[in-house]
């Protein structure tokens, strides 16, 4: 994949412009940070003066409507829900202004170390303590009560996100690997994710970051894990953000580790599901969630040529598999789509 274009001189203006307008501090240099899957930028801005020696410039890109189903609004701005978590104590970055006509966000820089990388060598102790504190922020998030202006109280993991999601992994998952799905494979996937869809429409549901895994989660020292890319939260079971975090696709975990966290936050969310429910939802929420990753790193493969997340792609089919195998126990109309599974493990799959 190609490298990052170079920042665009217009943009570097009016960054340099706002910072020594509105912080009367000097922009000493700007740097690129490597873009992930979506359209948004982010810039690390070394300052002479201002309140701090670095800040993030969050720049906003139109959004592709293909990352979304078809008719619904793109997400909303980063406030107020940044603000929201923020005065609700959940560990937020700070927010210094904002330079809205150009889709500038200035926020706290929270350092290059995500989760990921801080457990990538940590000893068991280490890595244990860390996942508790992350799950112990999916507990405060979904404490949030919903103040009447917040745009995330109003979306919600609905009946057309779980149609969205299955149309992606036809489309890109089950292509992978040169493979040719016929329209009887599709219909298995369908089905299934509507499985899920009336099984979760049941749960109650709660705010969910969306997107809590190790990448969007960073150790600041003196602070803790502070997450990120907040913009995109919405309503959905209590199960979800703890899926993003332990069924994450750039940390394995260890399914005792899993199973570990899984039972000493239950009790701890606002509902405190039940072990039976919240084992359900657990692995039927992996099949769709983690089925939307696996589609997404194919996609950006094929459709922009970035191959750095199909290394990620067999470990998050793992982790879907397993999921449909202990979910078609449970509930047998899934079995169709655990063989499919199966046969996808099966297949080569070129990185």
């Amino acid at each position: 994949m190609a490298a990052d274009p170079p920042i665009d001189p217009q943009l570097a203006a009016r960054m340099r412009a706002w910072v020594r307008r509105e912080l009367r501090a000097r922009v000493e240099t700007l740097d690129a940070i490597p873009g992930q899957l979506g359209a948004r930028r982010f810039y690390r801005v070394h300052l002479a003066g201002g309140p701090a020696p670095t800040l993030i410039a969050r720049v906003d890109r139109p959004e592709d409507p293909r990352g979304r189903p078809p008719g619904t609004a793109a997400e909303p701005p980063l406030e107020p829900i940044r603000a929201l978590l923020e005065r609700s104590g959940c560990p937020v970055p700070r927010r210094f202004g904002a330079d809205s006509e150009f889709g500038i966000e200035w926020l706290e820089d929270v350092g290059d170390v995500s989760l990921a990388q801080a457990v990538a060598d940590a000893p068991a102790e280490a890595l244990r303590r860390l996942y508790a504190e992350a799950c112990g922020i999916v507990a405060k998030i979904q404490d949030v009560a919903d103040p009447g202006d917040v745009a995330a109280f109003g979306r919600r993991l609905d009946p057309a996100l779980f149609a969205f999601k299955a149309d992606l992994f036809t489309r890109f998952a089950l292509r992978a690997g040169g493979r040719h799905p016929g329209q009887g494979e599709a219909a298995v996937v369908a089905a299934a994710f509507a499985r899920v869809e009336a099984a979760c429409a049941e749960a109650p549901h709660r705010l969910a970051h969306r997107d809590f895994q190790s990448a969007n989660l960073h150790c600041v020292p003196g602070r803790g894990l502070v997450m990120i890319d907040l913009q995109g939260a919405f309503l959905a079971p209590p199960e979800y953000d703890l899926v993003c975090l332990l069924r994450d696709s750039y940390v394995t975990l260890p399914e005792a580790e899993i199973t570990a966290q899984c039972d000493a936050i239950r009790e701890r969310l606002p509902d405190a599901p039940s072990a039976e429910d919240f084992a359900r939802r657990f692995d039927l929420l992996t099949l769709t969630r983690k089925g939307k990753d696996l589609a997404r790193f194919h996609q950006a493969a094929e459709e922009r040529g970035d191959r750095r997340y199909l290394r990620y792609a067999a470990g998050t089919l793992r982790h879907i598999a397993a999921a449909a195998e202990r979910a078609a126990q449970r509930d047998s109309p899934l079995r169709d789509f655990a063989t499919l599974c199966r046969e996808l493990e099966a297949a080569p799959c070129a990185e």
